[in-house]
């Protein structure tokens, strides 16, 4: 029994799981429609994909030892964010306008559907332009490497541990919210949700876009 692989699954499951804008992304999207909130959890796996084959690679050591470079990712990642959370809160006043004026966008209250490949690429530019990601993979991986092992071929099956795993929840995620929709979608509980996510979405960009460089 591979002990260092299952403590490594156990905490890349936590990784995964914490809540953060990928999660929040998923739900909102999914709130829209069951294909959009999959498809933006597809997105969010391919960004994930993106940044363990850069730790495999060891260019995220390259991104993270050029702070100018490193800087650069973290304000464009937070300024996508930013505009996602704006865009939701945007999209709520108007929602709530319509509604005050008697001319609700689709009867139910409920986000217009967003197309597949849009969903897609917002999930996957949330999380491949997360700057925290090449941090903590450069930083995670290493150490579930056993001594004497070739590098490689471990950090290849820890990568895609990771990436299975987000395949696994991100999608029951928005299965989950789907399933949820006759509760979750009634207008006064989608207001709820949609401000949240907004706000969630804006105060994560923030931190990033004004935070100090993170290393």
């Amino acid at each position: 029994m591979d002990a260092q692989l299952i403590a490594f699954t156990g905490v890349a499951v936590g990784m995964v799981a914490l809540p953060g804008a990928d999660f929040t992304v998923v739900v909102r999207n999914a709130l829209a429609s069951r294909t959009a909130g999959l498809a933006t959890a597809l997105g969010v796996a391919g960004g994930l994909l993106v940044h363990t084959a850069l730790a495999v690679a060891g260019l995220a050591a390259v991104l993270v030892t050029l702070p100018v470079l490193f800087r650069t990712v973290q304000l464009l990642g937070g300024a996508y964010v930013l505009y996602l959370g704006i865009s939701a809160l945007y999209a709520l006043r108007r929602r709530s306008g319509q509604s005050e004026e008697g001319t609700a966008d689709d009867g139910a209250g409920r986000p217009a559907p967003r197309e597949f490949g849009r969903a897609l690429r917002q999930g996957f530019l949330t999380n491949a332009l997360n700057p925290k990601a090449p941090v903590l993979f450069l930083s995670l991986l290493p150490q579930f490497v056993p001594h004497g092992q070739p590098p490689l071929p471990r950090t290849l099956l820890l990568a895609a541990v990771v990436v299975v795993l987000a395949l696994i929840w991100f999608p029951a995620v928005a299965l989950l919210v789907d399933r949820l929709g006759r509760w979750l979608r009634r207008p006064r509980t989608a207001r709820v949700v949609e401000g949240g996510s907004g706000v969630a979405l804006t105060g994560l960009g923030l931190a990033l876009v004004t935070g100090p460089l993170l290393r």
